[in-house]
């Protein structure tokens, strides 16, 4: 007998939740793309969602959020992993509701650059962890080896600039597993800056702003063509800066 197909991607929607109070002046209300996500809510499609903007526009708030309000830990990890360090989310994720699709409950993970290291050190201490190793290897092996175990089969996968810890190599190398993730019916929402992750074909790009939200291509992002400008002239950019 031939299974059912699994449903198109675990979650559909991020939105406000009506019964939570949100204070619209503190500072994190005030980013254009959060105060966006409030007043609208965000659909998150099928396949890899790039997140794309400026430090300070809010892409690490949505993920972290979006890790919270699907109940994984806000520093990284499954449902079930409770490290923390220093609490530096905003409380977004408790003021947000998550629209899923009915069904087959979803595997689900989070990794966050900047955290690595303390769930690195929660895993190594659960009784036979099979995770002892992570110290052992360098940040971006750690990080790439983790993301092996872990981010695999239909679920729903979130990562806070990945390719902090990895070379030109490795990030081909982390764009071919998201490639294959999705191939698996992996839903996949990824903070970066990286103009090599967003290349994906297929991919959908949101770019942060004080516009708020807006779905744009590869070739418009201004990450993009900054890049471009860059390799063209180094010297230019070099002589604008002194």
């Amino acid at each position: 007998m031939r299974s059912s197909p699994l449903p198109d991607r675990p979650v559909r929607r991020i939105e406000r939740d009506p019964q939570a109070e949100v204070d619209r002046t503190a500072w994190w209300a005030t980013i254009p793309a959060v105060a966006a996500l409030l007043d609208h809510g965000l659909n998150i499609p099928a396949g890899v969602t790039f997140l794309v903007g400026e430090n300070g526009s809010g892409k690490s708030t949505l993920i972290e959020a979006l890790a919270v309000a699907h109940g994984l830990n806000p520093e990284g990890g499954s449902r079930s992993v409770r490290h923390r360090s220093r609490v530096t989310e905003a409380p977004l994720g408790e003021a947000l509701k998550v629209v899923r699709t009915p069904g087959r409950r979803p595997n689900a993970y989070f990794l966050r650059a900047e955290t690595m290291h303390g769930l690195y050190t929660y895993l190594e201490n659960l009784p036979g962890s099979p995770d002892g190793d992570l110290h052992d290897r360098s940040h971006g092996e750690g990080f790439v080896e983790l993301l092996s175990r872990k981010f695999h089969g239909y679920g729903f996968y979130l990562m806070d600039e990945p390719e902090a810890p990895l070379s030109f190599t490795s990030t081909l190398g982390l764009l071919a597993r998201l490639e294959a993730m999705r191939s698996d019916g992996a839903q996949v929402v990824v903070a970066t800056h990286s103009p090599l992750l967003t290349a994906l074909p297929g991919a959908t790009i949101l770019e942060l702003g004080e516009h708020g939200i807006r779905r744009t291509s590869w070739n418009d992002l201004e990450v993009v063509a900054h890049w471009r400008r860059f390799l063209d002239n180094p010297g230019g950019y070099l002589r604008e800066l002194r």
